[in-house]
């Protein structure tokens, strides 16, 4: 006789155990945060780097320069002369006996003007503000009139030369400084 083959039965296969730390926390989700936190750390340090670099480069502010040379006064017919309102903001104003330079900023706000010459005004398109070709304001909430530069003739060449960094206020009684225009003659 033969003697009984005993045949082996393997224990049924468990899925391996997972890969459990401490409540449920697996140690693939522990080093996914831990890259996460590691990254937004990097990340604003990068940010406080930058922003210290930036303190030590200010920004420049390059502006045009506040005396610059208009050209020869025959050049200017009567009236508003608009050529330097776009660069230096000013404006040119040509009368019977005199040449003055007013600002081209609105007193209420600070907006550019615009001259209307069909209306022989400046009209502010901010908030309406008006002014007369004088740079006197009659219309809207601008508080006072239009300032005047330094204007005068170069002894050199005889060209205008205006300093928009000297400024003639009306209510100040300024506009009658000698420096406030040029008498034509």
């Amino acid at each position: 006789m033969s003697t009984p083959q005993r045949r082996v039965v393997a224990p049924p296969a468990t899925p391996p155990a997972p890969d459990v730390l401490i409540d449920g926390v697996t140690r693939r989700s522990t080093i996914k945060w831990m890259t996460l936190a590691w990254v937004g750390f990097a990340a604003a340090t990068g940010a406080g780097l930058t922003a210290t670099l930036r303190f030590l480069f200010p920004n420049v502010l390059f502006e045009p320069p506040t005396r610059f040379k208009a050209g020869d006064p025959s050049t200017y017919s009567f009236g508003v002369d608009e050529r330097w309102k776009g660069k230096y903001r000013v404006w040119i104003v040509r009368n019977t006996d005199s040449m003055y330079a007013l600002l081209a900023r609105c007193t209420h706000l600070g907006c550019t003007p615009n001259w209307l010459a069909a209306q022989n005004k400046f009209k502010c398109p901010c908030h309406g503000s008006g002014y007369y070709m004088s740079g006197v304001n009659f219309e809207g909430p601008t508080p006072r009139p239009l300032e005047r530069t330094e204007i005068a003739i170069s002894p050199d060449d005889g060209q205008l030369v205006v300093d928009t960094a000297t400024r003639f206020l009306y209510e100040r009684g300024q506009w009658s400084d000698p420096k406030s225009f040029v008498k034509m003659v």
